[in-house]
């Protein structure tokens, strides 16, 4: 069996084993990692042999961790590199390249219908209806997306909402909070099959998942890392943040919003944004967590978003693609149904 895997920011990590007796044997560690001292390789080797074959990524991080001699350096990978790699070897999870993916920039549409588009096509991906598929968002007025499990009340200010023109949508993956004035933000989806992060933690998919950005955001100068579990960063603080949703089928929903062009009085005043949420961040304003790709990129909305589409189709074969009348029509229905309803918005009140 062969695994590989492609650390965000780092070294691609590679494995050969086989399976006896429900045990791994022959096992062998490759890549083009950096490792000191060079007999610590065997000793990787030596710690993954003779382990369950339904030892997890946690299990396979502490035994290699456990056998590294004292003063080892590991530099480009992780023991949990290591124990992902083993975990995608053991079920054949399939790379980037295995899949047929499309890039969608299709026209403006509200909200609500990109957040009931999300559902539709993530659906259409797990049911096999549609390639994997990178989204790009266009919208034609302004919101504020809050989390699955969000309660309004305890995140919008409902008289800022409607002095500054936001309308207040509910979305189904978790996360915090996002304000997505029109045109002052770059935010897409990907559309993947589970088997794309089989073997990874929820963690290790969010950072794989957006790696092709952050190389987006370095062609563009901006020294851009991701800081678990959910967001990206620059030199001068947060950029965006992304969220998750896996549906029942095998569809994976993946979304992140990135900031352009922030006012952070207006999402101060719109967003109830407490001292305990920010406790961790390093900052004292709400207005300082944001740092608009404007500021450091001078480059219009729409070069930034060129930008990121001709990385993602650079790096994984991707071609252009269109949302389906079909699609808008089952995308609308399901605004009407269930997006455009109190019952959802006011679920968690």
């Amino acid at each position: 069996m062969h695994g590989e895997y492609k650390v965000p920011g780092g070294k691609l990590v590679v494995v050969d084993l086989e399976v006896r007796d429900g045990r791994i044997a022959d096992f062998h560690l490759a890549g083009d990692f950096f490792l000191e001292p060079d007999d610590a390789l065997a000793d990787i080797d030596a710690a993954v042999n003779g382990l369950p074959d339904t030892a997890d990524t946690t299990a396979i991080a502490a035994a290699v961790r456990a056998a590294l001699p004292e003063g080892a350096t590991l530099l480009g990978f992780t023991p949990e590199a290591v124990g992902v790699a083993v975990r995608r070897a053991l079920i054949t999870a399939p790379g980037w390249r295995d899949f047929s993916w499309e890039v969608v920039h299709d026209k403006p549409v509200s909200p609500r219908m990109n957040l009931a588009l999300d559902e539709v096509l993530t659906t259409r991906v797990g049911d096999g209806r549609r390639n994997p598929t990178l989204r790009m968002w266009e919208w034609n007025e302004s919101a504020v997306v809050i989390g699955s499990f969000q309660s309004v009340r305890n995140e919008v200010d409902p008289e800022g909402a409607r002095a500054h023109g936001f309308d207040i949508v509910r979305r189904i993956s978790g996360g915090g909070a996002m304000l997505m004035g029109a045109n002052s933000i770059v935010t897409y989806s990907l559309y993947v099959p589970a088997s794309l992060v089989a073997g990874m933690t929820f963690a290790d998919s969010y950072a794989f998942l957006d790696d092709w950005v952050l190389q987006a955001l370095r062609s563009l100068g901006i020294d851009a890392v991701y800081q678990p579990l959910n967001d990206i960063t620059g030199p001068s603080g947060k950029i965006g943040g992304a969220a998750q949703k896996r549906l029942a089928n095998g569809g994976v929903l993946h979304h992140a919003t990135l900031s352009y062009d922030m006012d952070g009085q207006v999402m101060s005043e719109v967003l109830r944004i407490g001292r305990e949420k920010l406790s961790d961040k390093g900052t004292v304003s709400a207005a300082k967590r944001v740092d608009p790709l404007r500021s450091q990129t001078g480059l219009p909305r729409d070069a930034i978003i060129d930008r990121f589409i001709d990385t993602f189709t650079h790096l994984y074969g991707a071609v252009t693609g269109h949302i389906t009348d079909e699609e808008y029509a089952e995308a609308e229905a399901l605004v009407a149904s269930k997006f455009a309803t109190d019952a959802w918005l006011y679920r968690v009140p």
